[in-house]
């Protein structure tokens, strides 16, 4: 089935300067002088993937605008958005931890937030069903006074933020298939019980000691926050196991207006900045079943925006799967990895991965109902 899907991109994210590092290290007399993790590479192979399997011109081109103050303020300190302001009108710095950025990089955060909200507002305006933003830069660790993990504004938080300031959007639920642990949304809506925030990632890998299964949410949002923290080596069978255990009950019993996967393609074999083995496979089978939860609870609408991901070769097969899969087009390009990565031991759900998946489907039993 062909849906309206949405599509949007800008060539300033690729100008998002993160500077020089060996990995996410600072080059020194010890480390030598190397490529960023987060740079726009796998961004850009992503979007050129798309453009040669000939199916962007079948999607509907959302395009983004600039997040207002008063958007991003809705969830980030002022004291926070001035000295990200101030630091980028120089030679940049770095927001916290870990997010090194350069000049005019607040402009471009702005643009990467409001693009998240461009994609929102595409849906509840009814011009798409579905829709996937490919912005930079990422934003699902960053917290309301700190950045971290290369994310400086939560794009994610501040979308859902603005939808309900401005929509009749009450309840709102995120699923996060980044590999590393979504503290930043974690903590926005540490206490609110109206938005659902699901976070499946690595366990105890960044940020350390976060994103424990016993981390469910304060106050009145006591039951809104599911972290699946999967083992290291966790594949198609333990990933699966989770969307359809844990995540779809836990979306049903909610019964969110609005669902916003985080997109993360760092969970994939071949990433620098994880440990584990989901492939394009695997990220086509998320979609479906996150594709068939919204038609259940939104009419169908669903919404991706981009965080994290750098396997430069891999990045853009995975989310060609994920493209194809929300907009029902097929394309002629195949994982060429496919071959060795679908046929690699490990995929199986193994005793160790069971047990999390349990303890989880507990909580998602327990989630505030709809």
């Amino acid at each position: 089935m062909n849906r309206r899907t949405g599509f949007l991109f800008h060539e300033l994210y690729m100008w998002h300067d993160t500077g020089h590092a060996a990995l996410w290290h600072r080059p020194g007399l010890t480390v030598q002088p190397g490529e960023h993790g987060e740079n726009a590479e796998t961004k850009r192979r992503m979007r050129n993937l798309m453009d040669v399997a000939g199916i962007l011109e079948d999607l509907v081109d959302v395009r983004p605008v600039m997040a207002s103050e008063e958007d991003i303020l809705r969830v980030h300190t002022r004291d926070y958005v001035e000295r990200i302001r101030e630091m980028s009108a120089g030679q940049g710095g770095d927001a916290g931890e870990a997010t090194p950025f350069g000049h005019g990089s607040y402009e471009i955060a702005c643009l990467s937030a409001g693009g998240t909200i461009a994609m929102v507002e595409a849906a509840l305006r009814g011009d798409i069903d579905n829709g996937y933003a490919l912005v930079r830069p990422p934003g699902h660790h960053a917290e309301p006074d700190i950045g971290r993990g290369f994310c400086i504004f939560g794009n994610v938080g501040v979308a859902i933020e603005h939808a309900r300031h401005h929509h009749e959007v009450e309840r709102c639920a995120v699923v996060d298939w980044d590999v590393h642990h979504g503290n930043g949304t974690q903590r926005i809506f540490w206490e609110d019980r109206d938005v659902l925030a699901i976070s499946i990632h690595q366990d105890n890998w960044y940020p350390a000691d976060s994103g424990h299964i016993h981390e469910t949410g304060e106050g009145a949002g006591k039951g809104a926050t599911i972290n699946v923290p999967l083992p290291p080596g966790s594949g198609r069978d333990a990933y699966i196991g989770v969307f359809e255990r844990v995540v779809a009950p836990a979306l049903r019993r909610f019964r969110p207006q609005l669902i916003i996967v985080a997109s993360g393609f760092d969970g994939s074999i071949y990433d620098p900045l994880g440990r584990m083995m989901v492939t394009s496979s695997t990220y086509r089978q998320m979609t479906s079943i996150m594709l068939d939860l919204a038609d259940e609870l939104t009419g169908g609408t669903l919404i991706a925006s981009h965080e994290g991901g750098y396997s430069a070769a891999y990045v853009p097969y995975c989310g060609l799967t994920v493209m194809e899969e929300l907009s029902g087009i097929s394309s002629t390009i195949e994982d060429p990895f496919a071959q060795y990565v679908d046929a690699a031991g490990g995929h199986q759900l193994y005793p160790h991965q069971e047990a999390v998946i349990a303890k989880a489907a507990a909580l998602a039993a327990a989630v505030p109902a709809g």
